[in-house]
């Protein structure tokens, strides 16, 4: 039993022999020790003979929770949930602050292959990491985050790892990061890349598309991977795209004992792994690789060519898209509303712009809905989110935009009402209308909420016989409003 302190109170306020008590005490059970001491006031008194006056306590992150007169000190088990990265090289390449956490630790969580990495001298409970990780983290958090908990992760917990997913659970003040260099960092070291010049992709559990917006001429990407078949669906994918001679090299279990560098092929590899491409275009795209101006070069910029994209017609044209992409302004994170989505071409190329930005695809028509599925995945934002419905009606649950385009359906009662309604204050709507009818339902908005009205006229040269001639297109009437304080009121009045 620790023991309390006697006699009268020093004159800095804080009893020494406490304090020095403090220090040599340990309780079973609690490994994570907080002592808190007890504070003397000038008038010699101590709190509990304050009525009303709250304790102060020395020495202590926690809230004060001492019920008992002061001198009595009490265990405190931490709050804190350590993660603790690790890597292929186990035990000997972790820093003595990850080993003692560890071995401090009553509860180890981890994958079966990060447990076995730690030696038996440890004696902390193993515990396995719950499948599928996201229902079941919780429920193992609430379980054992007050008995001295370790949660492993593979290199550095915050860079895909399982050290961001906790932050999102408990809050960064509840989480204590011990990283270990990541994969990505061995990687750029091995192949001397500097990683301020390097694209990054993760396709853990995520679809190999994704790697299309960064495969760009001249670029390096890291791709991290789990699957052992990964660097033949990534060869397929180059070649696929006009990047077939693009050197690829594996590089899988860095830092263990088992480490390979070396000239990607098709073989089976294992699943600790990345993969590091040199982005390079085929001088002769072979037969595999996408037709027209995408093979190879397909920017970010939006304005991809019309035949990036399947489509039976409904589709905003290249020139009409980049004009109306320019005035979404697309930012990083928000969401855009693709009403009347035909062929999905402006929340593509919204979704391109950034891996973050996101985007909801409505469309009525069943047969669109599955275009549009395909141009998303090969054109790398296959989570591009599609309704099916038509507005106003199939508007409603969705997630509030930041963005709204309607490529269609401006006449349609209720539209662009209920698109209005649902952005918020500085939120973006951009409309066409082809029609006469189109454009007088645009022109009424614009009187009664302003913004920007525009018609664009697009002429493209065409062979006329032995001659080339111009061939105009449909001319394209645009709306583009901020939604301000003025139109959400209006809005309201007329809704």
């Amino acid at each position: 039993m620790c023991p309390s302190p006697g006699g009268s109170a020093p004159a800095d306020g804080v009893d020494r022999r406490v304090a020095s008590a403090a220090a040599r005490c340990r309780w079973p059970g609690f490994p994570f020790l907080r002592v808190s001491v007890g504070r003397w006031h000038a008038d010699r008194s101590q709190w509990r003979d304050r009525p009303g006056v709250a304790p102060e306590f020395l020495g202590s992150r926690s809230p004060a929770i001492l019920s008992q007169a002061c001198g009595k000190l009490y265990g405190v088990s931490s709050l804190i949930v350590t993660v603790a990265g690790i890597g292929a090289d186990g035990w000997p390449g972790l820093s003595p602050l990850s080993k003692a956490a560890i071995e401090q630790a009553r509860v180890l969580a981890g994958s079966p292959r990060q447990l076995a990495l730690v030696p038996s001298h440890v004696a902390g409970r193993r515990v396995p990491l719950p499948v599928p990780l996201l229902p079941g983290l919780p429920g193992l958090i609430e379980k054992y985050a007050h008995t001295a908990l370790v949660v492993l992760a593979s290199g550095d917990p915050m860079f895909y790892g399982i050290g961001s997913t906790l932050v999102r659970l408990l809050g960064a003040e509840r989480i204590r990061v011990l990283p270990h260099p990541s994969s990505v960092s061995l990687a750029a070291a091995r192949i001397g890349w500097a990683l301020d010049d390097v694209d990054v992709v993760s396709l853990v559990g995520r679809p190999r598309e994704l790697l299309h917006p960064v495969l760009q001429p001249g670029r390096r990407v890291l791709a991290l991977v789990a699957e052992e078949t990964a660097a033949a669906n990534v060869l397929t994918l180059l070649a696929g795209r006009g990047l077939g001679g693009s050197p690829v090299t594996l590089l899988a279990d860095l830092g263990g004992a088992d480490e390979v560098v070396m000239p990607a092929d098709v073989r089976p590899h294992s699943r600790l792994a990345i993969l590091a491409i040199e982005c390079r275009v085929d001088a002769e795209p072979g037969p595999e690789s996408a037709a027209g101006a995408g093979a190879g070069l397909l920017p970010r910029v939006p304005g991809l060519p019309d035949d990036a994209f399947e489509h039976d017609g409904q589709i905003t044209k290249r020139e009409v898209r980049a004009v109306a992409l320019a005035a979404l302004a697309p930012v990083p994170g928000h969401l855009l509303w693709d009403v009347g989505a035909g062929s999905g071409s402006v929340g593509i190329e919204w979704m391109r712009v950034h891996p973050a930005s996101r985007a909801v695809a409505i469309e009525p028509r069943a047969e669109r809905r599955i275009r549009i599925a395909r141009n998303a995945a090969a054109l790398g934002v296959p989570g591009l989110q599609i309704v099916a419905g038509a507005a106003p009606e199939a508007l409603a649950g969705l997630p509030g935009p930041d963005a709204v385009f309607i490529g269609g359906g401006v006449t349609t009662e209720g539209v662009v009402a209920a698109c209005l309604a649902a952005l918020a204050p500085g939120g973006r709507l951009v409309a066409n209308a082809v029609t006469l009818e189109g454009e007088h339902a645009l022109a009424g908005w614009h009187t009664r909420l302003g913004g920007t009205l525009t018609r664009l006229s697009i002429e493209r040269a065409g062979p006329l016989g032995g001659f080339t001639t111009w061939r105009p297109a449909l001319p394209v009437t645009q709306w583009a409003v901020r939604k301000t304080d003025r139109a959400t009121a209006e809005n309201q009045e007329n809704s």
